[in-house]
């Protein structure tokens, strides 16, 4: 069960603080389908970021610290972090690729577009106009349920009746007249 206030993990968190971006990253591992928010992303690539700069840090400060004072050839200090920095890469490469589609998925685009980080230079900035795009209602249609949620239960009781959604969307409304049927006027 979700914490107050939190959306289930099928569903986008809009304003996903650092903490739940990076939580959900993880647990949405290799999950493509549904949506990610803004939030989601771009903390996720921030964490990204802080973790490619320290281990790089690292590799490049260990690698100095063993140098050769006469050659300045870096020394074999630096093997271990560069190898971490591999590992991290291997661990991340699914779940990045996975919260990249379900961030297009948020902009109502294909995951498929998220190929074009494939092209060189141009593909990637595409994806990244892309990825900066705000989120639309109609992405809801690359959640589990096909975005029923967001449109109301199409496919189920009319509104009103058991089993029909309390309110919201085309189905939760109630027509006008009400659900009596109309009488004969020649029938008195």
């Amino acid at each position: 069960m979700p914490a107050y206030g939190e959306a289930p993990l099928d569903q986008p968190l809009y304003g996903a603080s650092f903490g739940q971006a990076i939580k959900r990253f993880f647990k949405k591992y290799a999950t493509f389908s549904g949506r990610a928010s803004r939030s989601e992303y771009w903390f996720f690539a921030l964490f990204n970021a802080i973790i490619y700069i320290v281990l790089y840090g690292l590799a490049i400060g260990f690698g100095l610290a063993g140098a050769d004072p006469v050659t300045g050839e870096m020394g074999a200090g630096g093997t271990i972090p560069t190898v971490l920095i591999g590992l991290y890469g291997l661990a991340i490469i699914i779940p990045s690729i996975a919260l990249g589609v379900r961030r297009l998925h948020d902009g109502n685009f294909s995951g498929l577009l998220y190929l074009l980080i494939l092209v060189p230079i141009l593909g990637g900035l595409v994806v990244l106009v892309l990825m900066i795009m705000p989120s639309v209602p109609e992405g809801a249609r690359f959640d589990a349920d096909g975005g029923a949620a967001a449109h109301g239960n199409a496919f189920g009781a009319p509104a009103g009746y058991p089993g029909a959604p309390a309110a919201g969307g085309f189905a939760g409304q109630n027509p006008p007249q009400g659900y009596q049927q109309p009488t004969d006027p020649t029938q008195g």
